[in-house]
Parts: C-alpha cells; sequence; structure tokens
C-alpha cells in the first residue's frame, strides 16, 4: 500500500507544479511567510517542502535570503539532458533484461493512459499528462532492476522537470511523443534493446532541440510559456 503523502511533501507538489506552470518563474524569490499564509499551513512544513524542492535541483537555497527558484544555463541544462539521455537509454537496455511481464504491461497501461489524456489535454491538464510521461519514464527506470540506476534517474529527471514539461506540451510534439513511447513499449514487449536504446536516443535528442528553441526564445524576450505552443 503507497503511503499517502505528508504534508511538506503535498505542499512541495503544489509549488512544483507552480514551477511548471511558470506561476513561479525562474528566478523567483519563493517567500516564506507569503506562501505559507497563501496555502494556508506554517512556515516548518513549507521550509521542509522548499528542502525536498532544493533537494531535486528545481529551488535554489541561499543563507539569510529567500530561496529562488533554479535557474540553470543553456549549458548546465543540456549537460543534465545528456546524462538523462544515458541514464535512459541504460535503463531502457536493461529493462529489456530484468523486467517481469507485468512490469511490461504496466509501463504499456501507462503509455496508454498517457495517449488518452494527449487527445483533450489544456490548461491544468496539462500538468496532469506531463506528470504521466514522467511517471512512464520512471518506470522504465525502476524495471531496470538496478536500484543505483533508478535513484540517479529520479533525480536527473526531477531538475529537468521545468524544462522538460515545456518541450513535453507542445501540441505538435505530442504525436511525436506518442509514437516513441508507442516504440519503445513494442521495444521493450519484444525485449529488443537496439530498438528500445534508438526510440529512448531519438526521445532525448528533440528535447535536447527543443530545449535550444525555449531558451533562444527566452533570450529573445519571448514569453516561453506562450511560445512552446508553437514550436515542434
Amino acid at each position: 500500500m503507497i503511503p499517502s503523502p505528508t504534508l511538506p511533501e503535498q505542499i512541495a507538489t503544489r509549488l512544483r507544479r507552480n514551477i511548471l506552470r511558470g506561476v513561479l518563474a525562474p528566478g523567483d524569490q519563493i517567500k516564506e511567510r507569503d506562501n505559507a499564509l497563501e496555502m494556508g499551513v506554517s512556515r516548518t512544513p513549507l521550509r521542509e517542502a522548499v528542502r525536498i524542492l532544493a533537494k531535486e535541483g528545481l529551488v535554489v537555497l541561499r543563507p539569510a535570503r529567500s530561496p529562488v527558484v533554479a535557474d540553470p544555463s543553456l549549458k548546465e541544462a543540456r549537460d543534465s539532458v545528456e546524462v538523462l539521455q544515458a541514464l535512459e537509454t541504460l535503463s531502457g537496455e536493461l529493462a529489456c533484461r530484468n523486467a517481469s511481464d507485468e512490469e511490461i504491461a504496466e509501463i504499456r497501461t501507462i503509455f496508454e493512459q498517457h495517449s488518452a489524456l494527449g487527445e483533450t489535454a489544456e490548461g491544468d491538464g496539462l500538468i496532469d499528462l506531463f506528470e504521466v510521461d514522467m511517471a512512464f519514464h520512471t518506470a522504465i527506470a525502476q524495471a531496470s532492476h538496478n536500484p543505483a540506476l533508478a535513484e540517479t534517474h529520479a533525480a536527473y529527471l526531477a531538475r529537468m522537470w521545468r524544462q522538460r514539461y515545456l518541450s513535453a506540451v507542445q501540441r505538435r510534439a505530442r504525436d511525436r511523443v506518442r509514437r516513441q513511447h508507442e516504440n519503445i513499449v513494442l521495444g521493450l514487449e519484444a525485449r529488443d534493446p537496439t530498438r528500445v536504446g534508438t526510440e529512448i536516443n531519438a526521445h532525448i535528442a528533440a528535447l535536447i532541440n527543443n530545449l535550444v528553441r525555449l531558451y533562444e526564445a527566452r533570450e529573445a524576450g519571448k514569453d516561453v510559456t506562450s511560445y512552446e505552443k508553437n514550436i515542434e
């Protein structure tokens, strides 16, 4: 039985979603008093929630100052994605060898859930879509049956949530993501590590291309939360 999230975990989820939506933009301060009042919680669980996000790399702690939403450079983001690419490729290859039939069936179920949500997702539904997308990749890492790999993958996945979200929810990218996810599932079902590795690499390569465009848009002074809808 999955334990219910603690109050700090619930607050962290809310803050994380605000970061994804751009309500809390890169570089914004997370003011303890204001956020505690807005959420109707005390400062202690809020402080613990911020520490959770700091461990994920979404928030930067500062001595005697309010923490801020992380604002990685393009190089830092690309470096993290390149590590993530290696981790996800290895996860897929190991899952072909180590995953149980039940685990692969569960990955297919997550894929089908993501496909169904992708047909109509708008507004806050895009966050639901994205969270299922990340659950798909997490399930593959866990199916590798390599705890060290799964833990490292989770850490890098968390720190890239904002950038990966902006890439994943682009309307014109959804069909590509669906096809790549489907091919990954088919590769897992066939226990074909070459096919799985090829699809994962293509999937992450598209993410890197989108990151470059998103950073270029931001440097040009465009609102990436709206610009995301107009690029692949």
